[in-house]
């Protein structure tokens, strides 16, 4: 869940091609095909071992969970489980829809939901977040259209996984095929099925018409989908423009304002944060970052307010809490730290750190020249960076062994409103957590596992003042995204960054 895909937020696109005179063509609304682009390659298409939106997007079109949950009004709806219930403060129960098909034409049933859910649970699959599983005890069949999940603990965002974060694979084919297999020829119950892939570049999907009845997804309007990696936004702009394309999205401000008389330009709000971890364990390193004073002098070094107006546009603003503000729980009465160098320089000369100190900030799924501006204001006050950019996989690989000060990155939350998405990944404990806060870890697990809306609010709100306190984080803003689309095509974003092309239409 946690990278953002720009290729950039700057560069300029070519002059010529924003003085064409001609109208776009309609792009694949003559033969029913949605014509998209990403920037970044898609991540082969196992869920449960995707970071990236690019993948989990296409995956979302494959595969369904058990649950749906509606953007529009926030209901949870029934999805490949027609009806659920909590039997117990630990233990639910799902009566299974029948007459389900795979893609591969096996029939759905309870085996299909135990065989998944206890093969991603075992450590050894490698489930790439385990926040999103490790809830989840044990999963026990109840009769051929009826399962029972066993929570290993409380987890107040469980029923939020379920919809659709945590996808049914057919036990038969993933038993004899694994991860692997799967990721190479995705089956599952969705309202497209994937007919022609070159991984990370061209994905072809057709409409499964044989998609069950009463799905919440219900049935796509359009027929076709064709996805292409097009790495230079300069491309995708030029065919957006000749009509070869109908979506792209994560369209820097500026180039938006420029297209807007050419083509559809849609903004939307989404949950997606960028931050700069600071390692406080350090696991045996002598990193600077250990000490509260420089970490202070961090957040009082960069200036936020210019990078948000110079790169992330007018609609998102500096964050003080490590959390995104849409997302119930975010309490924002907690320290903040104003750019202030003076303030910074005085709180490293405190730190015993006159003459500055150097560090290594990795940054990754972030645009080169906004780590650049980071890295500039620091080096203002005498902390002097060495930025190292990497992918996400391999950048956070090396902030869970320990092996940086400071990572530079982003977060999406699942793209859900609820802060137990964010908090309790890097404060609860787990391996993203460099902090270990003993205090901070029993307040978030205190809200996380409680049923009350008001106890959570409270815990979380005090684990979020000692994490701003403490300096734990350099929270730096949120995000919106600017999607460029055919003018004959219906499709509205939403705030968890799932394009949901199943719902999108012609003009």
């Amino acid at each position: 869940m946690a990278r953002l895909g720009l290729a950039s937020f700057m560069g300029g696109i070519a002059l010529t091609l924003l003085g064409l005179s001609a109208p776009p063509a309609l792009a694949g609304k003559a033969d029913d095909t949605l014509n998209v682009a990403f920037a970044l390659e898609p991540e082969a298409l196992d869920t449960y071992k995707i970071a990236g939106r690019e993948g989990l997007i296409l995956a979302r079109h494959i595969y369904d969970g058990l649950l749906y949950k509606d953007l529009d009004t926030g209901e949870i709806k029934p999805a490949l489980a027609k009806a659920w219930r909590f039997t117990d403060p630990m233990t639910m129960e799902f009566d299974l829809r029948e007459g389900v098909t795979f893609h591969n034409g096996a029939k759905f049933t309870a085996d299909d939901v135990v065989y998944t859910l206890n093969t991603v649970l075992d450590p050894n699959y490698g489930t790439r977040f385990r926040i999103a599983i490790d809830w989840i005890g044990k999963v026990e069949k109840v009769s051929e259209f009826q399962v029972r999940i066993k929570m290993a603990k409380p987890f107040a965002g469980a029923v939020e996984m379920l919809a659709d974060a945590l996808p049914i694979y057919p036990a038969a084919y993933f038993k004899e095929v694994g991860s692997a297999g799967m990721a190479a020829k995705p089956i599952g119950t969705g309202p497209y099925k994937l007919v022609e892939m070159t991984p990370g570049i061209r994905y072809a999907f057709e409409r499964f018409d044989a998609h069950y009845a009463g799905s919440s997804k219900g049935k796509p309007a359009i027929g076709k989908i064709v996805v292409r990696t097009i790495p230079e936004l300069n491309t995708q702009f030029a065919e957006l423009l000749a009509g070869k394309l109908d979506w792209s999205w994560r369209i820097p401000p500026d180039q938006a304002a420029r297209l807007a008389s050419r083509i559809q330009i849609v903004n939307g709000p989404i949950m997606r944060i960028a931050y700069v971890g600071l390692n406080v364990t350090a696991k045996g390193k002598d990193y600077p970052t250990k000490n509260l004073l420089v970490r202070r002098a961090i957040n009082h070094a960069v200036n936020r307010e210019a990078i948000v107006k110079a790169f992330a546009g007018g609609a998102s603003q500096v964050l003080n809490a490590a959390c995104n503000p849409k997302q119930f729980g975010c309490a924002q009465d907690v320290a903040t730290y104003a750019y202030d160098p003076a303030k910074a320089k005085a709180l490293l000369s405190e730190a015993g750190l006159p003459n500055g100190v150097d560090i290594e900030m990795v940054f990754a799924a972030m645009p080169r020249p906004v780590a650049e501006a980071v890295a500039s204001d620091l080096a203002k006050v005498g902390i002097r960076v060495t930025l190292n950019e990497q992918q996400y996989a391999a950048g956070v690989q090396k902030w869970r062994a320990g092996e940086l000060p400071a990572f530079f990155t982003n977060w999406g939350s699942y793209g859900t409103g609820d802060v137990a998405f964010i908090i309790s990944n890097f404060f609860g404990g787990g391996a993203d957590d460099l902090v270990q806060d003993k205090e901070v870890i029993d307040l978030v697990t205190a809200a996380d596992t409680a049923q009350d809306r008001a106890l959570r609010q409270e815990n979380y709100a005090k684990a979020l003042k000692k994490i701003a306190d403490q300096a734990y984080w350099l929270p730096m803003y949120d995000f919106n995204i600017n999607y460029g689309l055919s003018t004959a095509l219906n499709f509205k974003p939403h705030p968890d960054e799932f394009a949901r092309w199943w719902l999108s239409s012609w003009k």
